[in-house]
């Protein structure tokens, strides 16, 4: 994830026109779905907006340094994960790359069995795209203060999302962006369906194991972005806003069109995420 200005390439989500969903009468004065300004083009105004940012830095310790025991496990995690270049599991890092919606609404439509689109579940739609923000920007902290160097550019190795690779240089790697925001939304989708919880959390480490194929991240990297996100995942407990959207999600989930777990979609990513394990 790059600074405000940036984030668009990398973890934006278009604005779109929402209709309307009608909410429980205990949440029937919230605006759930009203339209939500833009940061930048692409990157929606999150639920967290305008309260005290969360300082990761205050809780995310300092990346592991050259000829550390941390260090060097880092380094034998890049090494054993780029034997995966340039076979499925390469392309699905590549895929998992992609924070743009709508695509990234179905990064966990098969560790949940949900279609999750803006015409079937506008609620759980939303509450990805805004909450995407606040996992994301709750990295920025100790990003900017750590300013790690991404492996590609320790290791001069290739990455999955090329065109991102300009704005990744000057972006710091620690702690990482899509780790926090592919853990967040493992605990939001866990919060929402608790019987699929074990397969939406493996689905979530492996969405943070995909940063580490696509050689942008270190291990430590992903282990801190999903503590961030995990902590941002806290803060979103206590927004009024935020809980009624999750309340108009699960109430949209139980009419959702379920996703075929035998899908030929679904036995794929079962196959690619199987492989270097």
């Amino acid at each position: 994830m790059r600074q405000v200005s940036r984030r668009t390439s990398i973890i934006g989500s278009q604005l779109v026109g929402l209709a309307l969903l009608a909410a429980p009468a205990a949440w029937a004065d919230m605006p759930i779905l009203d339209p939500v300004p833009e940061l930048r083009p692409g990157l929606m105004q999150g639920f967290l907006h305008g309260q005290p940012p969360l300082d990761s830095k205050a809780f995310v310790a300092a990346p592991p340094q050259s000829g550390s025991p941390a260090q060097q496990a880092d380094d034998a995690d890049n090494a054993a994960l780029q034997n995966l270049r340039d076979t499925p599991r390469w392309t699905f890092a590549a895929k998992d790359a992609d924070l743009h919606f709508p695509a990234a609404a179905g990064i966990f439509a098969c560790a949940a069995g949900v279609d999750i689109t803006e015409a079937k579940t506008p609620a759980l739609y939303r509450l990805m795209q805004r909450s995407l923000t606040d996992f994301g920007l709750a990295t920025y902290p100790a990003k900017t203060a750590y300013q790690r160097p991404r492996p590609f550019l320790v290791n001069e190795a290739p990455i999955c999302s090329p065109e991102d690779q300009e704005a990744l240089r000057t972006d710091g790697s620690y702690p990482s962006g899509h780790s926090a925001i592919g853990w967040g939304w493992a605990l939001v989708l866990s919060q929402l369906l608790p019987e699929r919880a074990e397969a939406i959390l493996a689905r979530g480490q492996e969405y943070a194991r995909s940063r580490r194929v696509c050689n942008v991240h270190w291990l430590s990297d992903t282990q801190a972005g999903m503590s961030v996100g995990a902590a941002a995942f806290a803060r979103l407990q206590n927004d009024a806003l935020f809980l009624a959207t999750l309340e108009a999600a699960r109430k949209e989930i139980k009419m959702a069109t379920a996703v075929d777990g035998e899908s030929q979609i679904c036995r794929d990513e079962a196959a690619a995420l199987a492989l270097g394990q």
